[in-house]
């Protein structure tokens, strides 16, 4: 079998671990040798853990990426438009399989890209482009073909799982395990697009395109992230049996494909709730499988060079599969966002005046609005004036339960914005 050739366009944490794992890929598992023909990125004198010098330097990706000599061209740049897009457009135009680990380039013009690969009959693959050393993307498009799949749900930031264990764990506020988290490289200098959500976003877009070959339109997606989640919040649902976990989710309903990412309440027994730190995990509800939980470390060099790796052994025999897994006889679904009057059990927390009548105020507007309450739960408002209530509802509409909190609002006005989160069903 002759070498395959690949070009390596990024040069981060990565795409250098790429190049450690091809440099001792006799111990690894390959159907044949792999070969670097070239490398491209943005500075070329940068330190870096490897040495590049024995590879021929591109100061343009996309020069690399139509290069004769390049077999797969491998993005790992990141970054949904400008020179990733370019290039990774330049590789398929060019006849090149590409290997990519982007997962907002993936989320915003995956569709475009996947018409284009099947247009020029060449493999576009993006296993590390979701959940790092986890193979969701594969079991998802190969494993689980004969299955219909209802549902998923994961944790897809490492970064928001590590701040919401430590927080509960060590009773630490947010912004001290922030900073930590960025000490130990858990989180990014700048953390927004992990702690908003958009991140775990970008995932679950994917997964649920591929899932219920779905047309993808990020625009749909509907993300909240942890950043209003406090100690408080994560104390009280503690004491009352629940762990909070930034949640992703793709469901199949009858209009479409409902995609989101946000706080979720969950039993201390529910499979997500026991995974903690930086892990990563995927729960698949289908028939006639039922439901399927894969966890592993979900970012980091190591497991995105795997995935990486384990994408481009795919193309010593390429299959020129659809890279959304969805055949031409399939009807695309939408994706739709979700519908505000979904019915569930909720939790509320709310700071009330620590005077008398105020928790009277709040269990009337519920009442008001047709609100069961199962759980509540009051702590002393010591010397602050404030006492925190938690009330964990019985099932109903959203809705409702925004109709509640603007009466009460009118009745006896909160501290602070109240916190409303959803409760997941134990499972």
């Amino acid at each position: 079998m002759a070498p395959l050739k690949i070009g390596i366009a990024g040069l981060g944490h990565v795409g250098c671990g790429l190049i450690e794992l091809v440099e001792r890929q006799q111990n690894l598992r390959l159907p044949g040798e792999v070969q670097i023909t070239g490398v491209s990125a943005r500075s070329q004198s940068r330190n870096r853990p490897v040495d590049i010098s024995p590879y021929r330097w591109f100061d343009d990706a996309a020069t690399l990426a139509e290069d004769p000599d390049v077999d797969v061209f491998v993005e790992l740049m990141g970054g949904s438009d400008g020179p990733a897009k370019f290039a990774v457009e330049t590789a398929l135009k060019a006849g090149k399989h590409v290997v990519t680990a982007n997962k907002a380039l993936i989320a915003k013009h995956g569709m475009a890209l996947a018409r284009l690969a099947e247009e020029k009959q060449v493999d576009l693959l993006f296993e590390a482009a979701v959940a790092g050393g986890i193979p969701v993307v594969r079991v998802l498009r190969d494993s689980l073909a004969g299955t219909e799949i209802k549902r998923i749900t994961g944790i897809l930031n490492g970064t928001c799982n590590y701040l919401t264990t430590v927080m509960l764990e060590q009773g630490r506020e947010y912004d001290d395990v922030l900073a930590e988290a960025q000490r130990l490289g858990y989180a990014e200098a700048d953390p927004t697009l992990d702690v908003s959500g958009m991140d775990a976003a970008h995932k679950a877009a994917i997964l649920s395109a591929i899932a219920f070959s779905a047309d993808l339109d990020f625009s749909k997606v509907s993300v909240s992230g942890i950043d209003k989640v406090s100690l408080l919040d994560l104390r009280l649902a503690d004491r009352l049996g629940y762990r909070i976990k930034l949640i992703a989710e793709g469901l199949l309903t009858d209009e479409g494909v409902v995609c989101r990412v946000e706080p979720l309440v969950l039993p201390a027994t529910h499979p997500l709730a026991r995974v903690n730190g930086s892990l990563n995990t995927v729960r698949i509800e289908g028939d006639p499988v039922g439901a399927i939980t894969l966890t592993g470390p979900g970012a980091g060099a190591g497991p995105t060079a795997s995935a990486v790796m384990g994408d481009v052994a795919k193309m010593f025999r390429p299959a020129i599969r659809p890279a959304f897994g969805r055949a031409a006889h399939h009807t695309g679904r939408p994706f739709v966002q979700g519908a505000p009057t979904e019915v569930a059990p909720f939790f509320l927390r709310v700071y009330l005046p620590d005077q008398p009548g105020a928790l009277a105020a709040l269990t009337e507007a519920l009442a008001k609005e047709g609100v069961s309450v199962d759980k509540l739960l009051q702590e002393s408002g010591e010397e602050s004036g404030a006492a925190p209530v938690v009330i964990v509802t019985h099932r109903c509409p959203r809705a409702n339960m925004q109709a509640a909190l603007e009466r009460l609002e009118k009745i006896a006005k909160p501290i602070d914005a109240p916190r409303l989160i959803r409760i997941e069903a134990a499972s």
